[in-house]
């Protein structure tokens, strides 16, 4: 899209959030090995604690085109309502505001997809991770996941929205079967499927030692959930190493789909101030189709 930035890129860094917490955070896509194009996008406002991943879907490019829409405009949009909030001194809602921007959203990449046949059937999966003070706000769609890892226990924090699921809730399948299902990758619930679309939200409780992981479903199908619980334990919260690792894992299984991660690891108080040699978040241009950053 002419003018929008994608945020498919690979950075770390940590930074003060409000008290007492600190954020030491790191993201990074693939295409994989199979996919010509990324259709996935991540980004991040670690002053905002905010950190997003989205899994496009659609015809070739349109997906793309709908995960970098989501991710840059959910972005700043959210960040923007904070920081009003903030210099307004008004009590902020995340609910609601996670509620409307992703429902103004979704109007806005149906109404695209309606317009252009080039866009025709585009959509994208979104899940949103917001640490604020001592509580993370989690909203999702789709079947892009977000994991937390406390202690040495990994939980799913986001229930998928697709067709697999259903079948697992309807006790059908078992968790083995669901991820070999032929339509796996069917999600019932996307932003741009549909004119209207109800995101799932939730809040948590935060402490300092959370590691939460945003994946798309290109590391799910790939590798399972003890795999990513391992690597993750093993890597002892140090999340640059973690990201690259859980990429590299889904790639040497196959990589057949584009994968992504987003790796967030909470610290007490006692990170002071941005390291020298940690690159500031930037965005960065559409890859072109068959590149990716590694």
């Amino acid at each position: 899209m002419a003018g929008t930035p994608s945020l498919v890129c690979i950075q770390t860094g940590h930074v003060m959030h409000e008290m007492p917490l600190a954020l030491n955070f790191a993201m990074k896509t693939h295409p994989g090995q199979v996919r010509p194009l990324n259709e996935d996008a991540v980004g991040a406002d670690p002053v905002a604690g905010l950190f997003l991943l989205a899994d496009g879907l659609g015809g070739y490019n349109a997906g793309e085109i709908a995960s970098t829409m989501a991710v840059s405009s959910l972005l700043a949009q959210l960040s923007s309502d904070l920081e009003q909030a903030r210099a307004n001194g008004t009590e902020f809602d995340p609910r609601g505001a996670l509620h409307d921007r992703i429902t103004a959203m979704n109007a806005t990449i149906f109404r695209a997809a309606l317009n252009s046949s080039a866009f025709e059937g585009m959509a994208t999966t979104a899940v949103a991770a917001w640490v604020l003070g001592d509580r993370l706000w989690v909203a999702h769609t789709g079947d892009s996941r977000l994991y937390r890892l406390r202690g040495d226990r990994l939980e799913q924090l986001t229930r998928d929205h697709s067709f697999s699921q259903e079948l697992l809730d309807a006790g059908m399948v078992t968790e083995e079967e669901a991820r070999l299902l032929p339509a796996k990758n069917l999600v019932t619930r996307a932003l741009g499927a549909s004119a209207d679309v109800e995101p799932e939200i939730h809040d948590y409780d935060v402490q300092p030692g959370d590691l939460m992981l945003l994946c798309s479903d290109g590391l799910t199908e790939m590798i399972n959930y003890d795999e990513i619980s391992g690597l993750l334990v093993a890597c002892g919260g140090e999340p640059h190493e973690s990201a690259r690792r859980l990429v590299d894992m889904a790639n040497e299984a196959g990589g057949r789909d584009n994968v992504s991660v987003v790796v967030v690891v909470v610290r007490d108080g006692n990170i002071q101030s941005l390291d020298d040699d940690v690159p500031e978040l930037t965005e960065i241009a559409p890859l072109p189709a068959g590149e990716g950053l590694g």
